[in-house]
Protein backbone atom coordinates (compact mmCIF):
# COMPACT_ATOMS: atom_id res chain seq x y z
CA UNK A 1 0.00 0.00 0.00
CA UNK A 2 3.04 2.26 -0.16
CA UNK A 3 1.86 4.27 -3.16
CA UNK A 4 -1.87 3.66 -3.02
CA UNK A 5 -4.61 5.59 -1.27
CA UNK A 6 -6.13 3.12 1.14
CA UNK A 7 -8.95 3.03 3.65
CA UNK A 8 -10.35 1.57 6.82
CA UNK A 9 -13.99 0.83 7.48
CA UNK A 10 -14.84 1.17 11.16
CA UNK A 11 -17.83 0.89 13.46
CA UNK A 12 -17.83 3.89 15.81
CA UNK A 13 -19.77 4.16 19.08
CA UNK A 14 -20.12 0.39 18.75
CA UNK A 15 -20.08 -2.14 21.56
CA UNK A 16 -19.83 -5.01 19.06
CA UNK A 17 -18.81 -5.35 15.42
CA UNK A 18 -21.53 -4.46 12.88
CA UNK A 19 -23.23 -2.04 15.24
CA UNK A 20 -22.61 1.66 15.89
CA UNK A 21 -22.03 4.09 13.03
CA UNK A 22 -20.09 3.03 9.95
CA UNK A 23 -17.18 5.20 8.86
CA UNK A 24 -14.73 5.07 5.99
CA UNK A 25 -11.34 6.69 6.65
CA UNK A 26 -9.17 7.27 3.58
CA UNK A 27 -5.42 7.78 3.96
CA UNK A 28 -4.32 9.91 1.00
CA UNK A 29 -0.98 9.14 -0.64
CA UNK A 30 -1.83 10.90 -3.91
CA UNK A 31 -3.48 14.32 -4.09
CA UNK A 32 -7.26 14.19 -4.51
CA UNK A 33 -9.48 17.02 -5.67
CA UNK A 34 -12.46 18.06 -3.57
CA UNK A 35 -14.81 16.72 -6.24
CA UNK A 36 -12.99 13.36 -6.21
CA UNK A 37 -13.25 13.15 -2.42
CA UNK A 38 -16.96 13.90 -2.67
CA UNK A 39 -17.43 11.15 -5.26
CA UNK A 40 -15.56 8.67 -3.08
CA UNK A 41 -17.77 9.60 -0.12
CA UNK A 42 -20.81 9.04 -2.31
CA UNK A 43 -19.42 5.64 -3.31
CA UNK A 44 -19.03 4.52 0.30
CA UNK A 45 -22.43 6.10 1.04
CA UNK A 46 -21.95 6.08 4.80
CA UNK A 47 -23.12 9.02 6.90
CA UNK A 48 -19.57 10.36 6.61
CA UNK A 49 -16.25 9.53 5.00
CA UNK A 50 -13.05 11.22 6.16
CA UNK A 51 -9.80 11.92 4.36
CA UNK A 52 -6.47 12.19 6.15
CA UNK A 53 -4.82 14.74 3.88
CA UNK A 54 -1.26 14.09 5.00
CA UNK A 55 0.45 11.56 7.25
CA UNK A 56 2.80 14.32 8.43
CA UNK A 57 1.49 16.49 11.29
CA UNK A 58 0.98 20.20 10.77
CA UNK A 59 0.77 22.56 13.76
CA UNK A 60 0.90 19.44 16.00
CA UNK A 61 -2.23 18.03 14.36
CA UNK A 62 -3.39 16.07 11.32
CA UNK A 63 -5.35 17.74 8.55
CA UNK A 64 -8.66 15.97 7.96
CA UNK A 65 -11.68 16.67 5.77
CA UNK A 66 -15.16 15.20 6.28
CA UNK A 67 -17.78 14.48 3.63
CA UNK A 68 -21.35 13.21 3.78
CA UNK A 69 -22.70 11.56 0.61
CA UNK A 70 -23.92 15.00 -0.54
CA UNK A 71 -21.52 17.64 0.78
CA UNK A 72 -18.50 18.51 2.92
CA UNK A 73 -19.10 19.38 6.58
CA UNK A 74 -16.80 21.30 8.95
CA UNK A 75 -17.20 18.91 11.87
CA UNK A 76 -18.80 15.60 12.81
CA UNK A 77 -18.44 13.48 15.92
CA UNK A 78 -18.00 9.83 14.99
CA UNK A 79 -15.64 10.72 12.11
CA UNK A 80 -13.37 12.50 14.61
CA UNK A 81 -13.11 9.47 16.88
CA UNK A 82 -12.74 6.98 14.03
CA UNK A 83 -10.12 9.06 12.24
CA UNK A 84 -8.13 9.57 15.44
CA UNK A 85 -8.18 5.79 15.90
CA UNK A 86 -6.70 5.27 12.41
CA UNK A 87 -4.09 7.98 12.93
CA UNK A 88 -2.91 6.31 16.13
CA UNK A 89 -2.93 2.81 14.68
CA UNK A 90 -1.58 3.51 11.20
CA UNK A 91 0.51 6.68 11.46
CA UNK A 92 1.70 7.23 15.05
CA UNK A 93 1.85 3.50 15.86
CA UNK A 94 2.47 3.91 19.58
CA UNK A 95 0.34 4.95 22.59
CA UNK A 96 -0.07 8.72 22.94
CA UNK A 97 -2.04 10.87 25.35
CA UNK A 98 -3.59 13.15 22.74
CA UNK A 99 -4.29 13.27 19.00
CA UNK A 100 -5.28 16.57 17.39
CA UNK A 101 -7.38 16.74 14.25
CA UNK A 102 -7.26 19.96 12.22
CA UNK A 103 -10.77 20.36 10.81
CA UNK A 104 -12.54 23.19 9.05
CA UNK A 105 -14.14 24.10 12.36
CA UNK A 106 -10.75 24.21 14.10
CA UNK A 107 -8.50 21.97 16.18
CA UNK A 108 -10.26 19.09 17.94
CA UNK A 109 -8.29 17.12 20.57
CA UNK A 110 -8.98 13.43 21.12
CA UNK A 111 -7.78 11.38 24.08
CA UNK A 112 -7.39 7.62 23.56
CA UNK A 113 -7.58 5.24 26.51
CA UNK A 114 -5.40 2.13 26.22
CA UNK A 115 -5.30 -1.35 27.68
CA UNK A 116 -2.20 -3.40 26.83
CA UNK A 117 -1.37 -0.82 24.13
CA UNK A 118 -4.76 -1.29 22.47
CA UNK A 119 -7.29 1.53 22.26
CA UNK A 120 -10.40 0.70 24.29
CA UNK A 121 -12.15 4.09 24.05
CA UNK A 122 -11.60 7.54 22.56
CA UNK A 123 -12.95 10.82 23.89
CA UNK A 124 -13.05 14.17 22.13
CA UNK A 125 -13.39 17.60 23.67
CA UNK A 126 -15.90 19.58 21.64
CA UNK A 127 -16.12 23.31 21.26
CA UNK A 128 -18.27 25.35 23.63
CA UNK A 129 -21.93 25.19 22.59
CA UNK A 130 -23.54 28.10 20.79
CA UNK A 131 -27.32 28.44 21.18
CA UNK A 132 -29.46 29.74 18.37
CA UNK A 133 -33.11 30.26 17.59
CA UNK A 134 -36.04 28.32 19.00
CA UNK A 135 -38.85 26.70 17.02
CA UNK A 136 -42.60 26.34 17.27
CA UNK A 137 -43.73 23.01 18.78
CA UNK A 138 -46.50 22.49 16.24
CA UNK A 139 -44.18 23.02 13.27
CA UNK A 140 -41.56 20.66 14.68
CA UNK A 141 -44.21 18.04 15.42
CA UNK A 142 -45.43 18.26 11.81
CA UNK A 143 -41.88 17.62 10.59
CA UNK A 144 -41.67 14.51 12.78
CA UNK A 145 -45.16 13.21 12.01
CA UNK A 146 -46.10 13.46 15.69
CA UNK A 147 -48.88 15.14 17.65
CA UNK A 148 -47.61 18.27 19.40
CA UNK A 149 -48.50 16.61 22.72
CA UNK A 150 -45.50 14.25 22.21
CA UNK A 151 -43.10 17.17 22.58
CA UNK A 152 -41.91 17.96 26.10
CA UNK A 153 -43.01 21.59 26.36
CA UNK A 154 -41.01 22.12 29.57
CA UNK A 155 -37.95 22.56 27.34
CA UNK A 156 -37.39 24.51 24.10
CA UNK A 157 -36.85 23.18 20.61
CA UNK A 158 -33.59 24.93 19.85
CA UNK A 159 -30.61 25.17 17.53
CA UNK A 160 -27.34 24.25 19.23
CA UNK A 161 -23.86 23.98 17.71
CA UNK A 162 -20.48 22.74 18.91
CA UNK A 163 -19.12 23.00 15.37
CA UNK A 164 -22.11 21.70 13.40
CA UNK A 165 -25.61 22.94 14.32
CA UNK A 166 -28.58 20.72 15.15
CA UNK A 167 -32.20 21.34 16.01
CA UNK A 168 -32.66 19.67 19.40
CA UNK A 169 -36.19 18.36 20.01
CA UNK A 170 -37.16 17.06 23.50
CA UNK A 171 -39.78 14.31 23.39
CA UNK A 172 -41.73 12.85 26.30
CA UNK A 173 -41.14 9.13 25.90
CA UNK A 174 -39.66 6.29 23.90
CA UNK A 175 -42.87 5.74 21.94
CA UNK A 176 -42.62 9.29 20.56
CA UNK A 177 -38.99 8.75 19.57
CA UNK A 178 -39.84 5.44 17.88
CA UNK A 179 -42.78 7.01 16.01
CA UNK A 180 -40.73 9.92 14.67
CA UNK A 181 -40.62 9.94 10.89
CA UNK A 182 -39.51 12.86 8.74
CA UNK A 183 -42.12 14.54 6.57
CA UNK A 184 -39.75 15.93 3.93
CA UNK A 185 -42.00 18.75 2.74
CA UNK A 186 -42.37 20.12 6.28
CA UNK A 187 -38.72 19.37 7.02
CA UNK A 188 -37.33 21.40 4.13
CA UNK A 189 -39.73 24.22 4.94
CA UNK A 190 -38.52 24.26 8.56
CA UNK A 191 -34.80 24.31 7.74
CA UNK A 192 -35.12 26.75 4.82
CA UNK A 193 -34.13 29.76 6.92
CA UNK A 194 -32.44 27.87 9.75
CA UNK A 195 -28.72 27.52 10.32
CA UNK A 196 -29.19 23.90 11.43
CA UNK A 197 -30.18 21.38 8.78
CA UNK A 198 -30.32 18.26 10.98
CA UNK A 199 -32.89 17.28 13.60
CA UNK A 200 -31.97 15.46 16.81
CA UNK A 201 -34.78 14.07 18.97
CA UNK A 202 -34.32 12.59 22.44
CA UNK A 203 -36.22 11.36 25.49
CA UNK A 204 -35.35 10.11 29.01
CA UNK A 205 -36.86 6.64 28.43
CA UNK A 206 -34.45 4.00 27.11
CA UNK A 207 -34.29 0.45 25.78
CA UNK A 208 -31.57 -0.47 28.30
CA UNK A 209 -31.97 0.48 31.94
CA UNK A 210 -28.30 1.40 32.37
CA UNK A 211 -28.64 4.18 29.77
CA UNK A 212 -30.02 7.65 30.44
CA UNK A 213 -31.18 9.03 27.07
CA UNK A 214 -32.51 7.54 23.83
CA UNK A 215 -32.00 9.60 20.67
CA UNK A 216 -32.40 9.68 16.89
CA UNK A 217 -30.93 12.01 14.25
CA UNK A 218 -32.39 12.86 10.82
CA UNK A 219 -30.59 14.87 8.12
CA UNK A 220 -31.97 14.40 4.58
CA UNK A 221 -30.30 17.70 3.61
CA UNK A 222 -26.93 15.96 3.97
CA UNK A 223 -28.11 12.77 2.25
CA UNK A 224 -28.58 11.04 5.63
CA UNK A 225 -32.11 9.82 6.22
CA UNK A 226 -31.12 8.65 9.71
CA UNK A 227 -27.77 8.44 11.47
CA UNK A 228 -27.01 5.48 13.78
CA UNK A 229 -24.80 7.51 16.16
CA UNK A 230 -24.05 11.22 16.03
CA UNK A 231 -21.20 12.49 18.18
CA UNK A 232 -21.58 16.12 17.11
CA UNK A 233 -25.31 16.13 17.91
CA UNK A 234 -24.69 14.45 21.26
CA UNK A 235 -22.19 17.15 22.13
CA UNK A 236 -24.88 19.72 21.37
CA UNK A 237 -27.27 17.68 23.51
CA UNK A 238 -24.83 17.78 26.43
CA UNK A 239 -24.72 21.57 26.28
CA UNK A 240 -28.50 21.72 25.95
CA UNK A 241 -29.08 19.44 28.95
CA UNK A 242 -26.82 21.53 31.17
CA UNK A 243 -28.08 24.90 29.99
CA UNK A 244 -31.73 23.95 30.46
CA UNK A 245 -31.06 22.10 33.75
CA UNK A 246 -32.59 18.89 32.38
CA UNK A 247 -31.11 16.66 35.08
CA UNK A 248 -31.11 19.36 37.76
CA UNK A 249 -27.34 19.46 38.28
CA UNK A 250 -24.31 21.43 37.16
CA UNK A 251 -22.57 18.54 35.44
CA UNK A 252 -23.56 15.36 33.62
CA UNK A 253 -21.96 11.96 33.10
CA UNK A 254 -24.42 9.90 31.09
CA UNK A 255 -24.87 7.17 28.50
CA UNK A 256 -26.87 7.86 25.34
CA UNK A 257 -28.27 5.07 23.15
CA UNK A 258 -28.96 5.71 19.48
CA UNK A 259 -29.54 3.69 16.31
CA UNK A 260 -31.83 1.02 17.77
CA UNK A 261 -34.68 1.88 15.41
CA UNK A 262 -32.52 1.18 12.34
CA UNK A 263 -30.75 -1.94 13.61
CA UNK A 264 -27.42 -0.26 14.46
CA UNK A 265 -27.43 0.01 18.28
CA UNK A 266 -24.89 2.55 19.45
CA UNK A 267 -23.58 3.82 22.76
CA UNK A 268 -22.25 7.34 23.33
CA UNK A 269 -20.66 8.50 26.59
CA UNK A 270 -21.36 12.13 27.44
CA UNK A 271 -19.62 14.24 30.07
CA UNK A 272 -20.15 17.96 30.52
CA UNK A 273 -19.64 20.51 33.23
CA UNK A 274 -20.15 24.19 33.79
CA UNK A 275 -17.18 26.34 34.70
CA UNK A 276 -17.26 30.01 35.68
CA UNK A 277 -17.11 31.12 32.06
CA UNK A 278 -17.98 28.17 29.82
CA UNK A 279 -19.37 24.69 29.33
CA UNK A 280 -16.87 21.88 28.78
CA UNK A 281 -18.16 18.97 26.69
CA UNK A 282 -16.62 15.53 26.20
CA UNK A 283 -18.01 12.84 23.90
CA UNK A 284 -16.60 9.33 23.91
CA UNK A 285 -17.09 5.85 22.59
CA UNK A 286 -15.58 2.69 21.22
CA UNK A 287 -14.16 2.11 17.72
CA UNK A 288 -14.05 -1.33 16.10
CA UNK A 289 -12.18 -2.19 12.88
CA UNK A 290 -14.20 -3.95 10.21
CA UNK A 291 -12.01 -4.01 7.12
CA UNK A 292 -9.11 -2.39 5.30
CA UNK A 293 -8.61 -1.93 1.57
CA UNK A 294 -7.03 -0.11 -1.36
CA UNK A 295 -8.59 2.53 -3.59
CA UNK A 296 -7.91 1.40 -7.15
Amino acid sequence: MKNNDYFYILDVFAEDKYSGNQLAVVIIKNALSVSKMQRIAKEFNFSETTFIISTQPENSGYNVRIFTPEREVPFAGHPVLGTAYVIQREIIKEPVRRIILNLKTGRIPVRPAFRRNKIIRLTMKQKEPVFGRTFNNNKAAAVLGLPASDIDSDYPIQEVSTGLPFIIVPLKNLAAVKNSKIDKENYFELIKNAEAKAIFVFCPETYKKENHINARMFAPYFGINEDPATGSANGCLAGYLLTHNYFGQGNIDIRVEQGYEIGRPSLIFLKAKKTKSSIEIYVGGKVIEVTKGILL
